[in-house]
Formats: structure tokens, C-alpha cells, sequence
């Protein structure tokens, strides 16, 4: 079955990252200039198209209304060294990113599109180390961006610190997840991790800052695709609904 919607491929010319990014925006078959819309702006954004099915989910959870009008956006990577360059806390080029996202993506978005010009309205989400810059750079803007849904996400001091200093937490709305089978993950720099005990651990700190916060272990869930795309739907309808 084909997809209801449409998808558009739009380029920004970046000034932060020196590169032409594009973005792939993903709107609902009911898309119309006299709605308003919600925005999920996807780190991994081909990851989450292709292996999440986040367009053919789109289209199931709009024709049931279980979320609010919803545009998907997915800004997609070169390859595993770009990816870690620009996502993780400490990559050479996270900065210049994160500024990417809010004064290039964001403004760009809010002229093309019918938005609600709100950080309430717009979430960052992820997967591993797109889910850890989804919770950084939301912390970091939080009046730009309201909503992160972070999937097993890559957890370090860099992080545990800044959640810790984080002043406006509180207006941020968090959903979380891990697998119980993520106790030895292999990364790009060719490092085994435990990613689990490093999320109980930031799940603890961001119950006690008394934000808006759902947080899930799934069960005997390993860090891939299959148990990230089983929780998609969860995660798109506790946020947009």
C-alpha cells in the first residue's frame, strides 16, 4: 500500500555546517494551509522513514486521530563518522549542528509551513546518539523545542551534568526509552558500552526534576531498529495526541 501523504525534499544551504543538508518533510494526506501543525524534526531521518515507517505511521495515526495534525522532518547523515561528528556531546562539529537546527531548520520550517511558531510545538527525536542530541539541544533551547523523544539514547557524565544544571527542564516534555538488552553496545569508535545502568541513571535524574516524563524499558529490547520501530507508535501518540 502506497503512503497517503506527501514527502518533499528541501535543501538549507548551512552556514554553521558549511554543507547543503536536506531536509525530507513528510505531510499528512489531510495537509492544508488552513490547518496549523505540530513539527517532529527526526535526527537519523532516513533511519526513521525506511526502518522506523515513521510516513506509513503518519498516515495510520492521522486516519484514526490519534495525534494532533504532525509534519515529520528527516535530516539524515553521510555516514557513521558525520553522524558521530555532529550527534554526540562531544563531536567536533555538535555545535555548529545545533545551531543548524535552531536558526537554520527551525525558521526555515515556520516559513514554509503552517506552524504554531511554539517550542510546545515542536519535538526533536532519535535514536542512540540522535536521542542524546534531542535531549541536549532541547535543554539547551528549550523555548524552541518543548517535546524529545529519545530512543536508547547514548548516555555519558557530558549528559548526566548537563540535566543536572538544566534550569529549564521542567517545560520540556521527555519520553524515554531503553531496552534491558543494552548492556553491551558496540560504537562507532569501537568501544563496548553498557547503555542501560547510564539511562536508569538519567531516568532517575529527570523523574526528580519534575518534568513532563514518560519513561519505558522495553523488555528484552537490544539496541536496533526492530524493538525502536515496536515503540514508534507509543511514542508518536503520547507526544502528539
Amino acid at each position: 500500500m502506497g503512503r497517503k501523504g506527501t514527502m518533499i525534499d528541501k535543501e538549507i544551504e548551512s552556514k554553521y555546517l558549511n554543507e547543503t543538508m536536506t531536509l525530507k518533510i513528510y505531510q499528512p494526506e489531510s495537509f492544508s494551509d488552513l490547518y496549523k501543525y505540530h513539527i517532529c524534526i527526526m535526527q537519523d531521518g532516513n533511519d526513521y522513514y525506511q526502518l522506523g515507517r515513521a510516513a506509513t505511521l503518519s498516515d495510520r495515526l492521522h486516519d484514526s486521530k490519534e495525534i494532533h495534525n504532525t509534519v515529520f522532518v528527516g535530516i539524515h547523515y553521510q555516514d557513521k563518522y558525520d553522524r558521530r561528528k555532529k550527534y554526540h556531546p562531544s563531536g567536533e562539529q555538535n555545535g555548529a549542528y545545533t545551531k543548524f537546527l535552531v536558526n537554520e531548520v527551525v525558521p526555515f520550517l515556520d516559513d514554509l509551513l503552517p506552524t504554531y511558531h511554539m517550542g510546545q510545538s515542536r519535538a526533536l527525536m532519535g535514536d542512540s546518539l540522535a536521542g542524546t542530541l534531542a535531549l541536549m539541544t532541547a535543554m539547551k533551547y528549550p523555548h524552541t523545542f518543548g517535546k524529545v523523544i529519545m530512543q536508547s539514547p547514548y548516555v555519558d557524565d557530558t549528559v548526566l551534568d548537563a540535566v543536572k544544571e538544566a534550569k529549564d527542564i521542567h517545560s520540556i516534555d521527555v519520553y524515554h526509552t531503553i531496552g534491558t538488552y543494552e548492556s553491551a553496545v558496540d560504537t562507532t569508535d569501537g568501544q563496548t558500552l553498557d547503555f542501560v545502568e547510564p539511562n536508569r541513571e538519567l531516568h532517575k535524574l529527570l523523574d526528580e526534576k519534575g518534568s513532563s516524563y514518560r519513561y519505558h524499558e522495553l523488555e528484552d529490547g537490544e539496541h536496533t531498529w526492530k524493538y525502536w520501530q515496536k515503540d514508534l507508535k507509543r511514542a508518536l501518540v503520547s507526544t502528539f495526541s
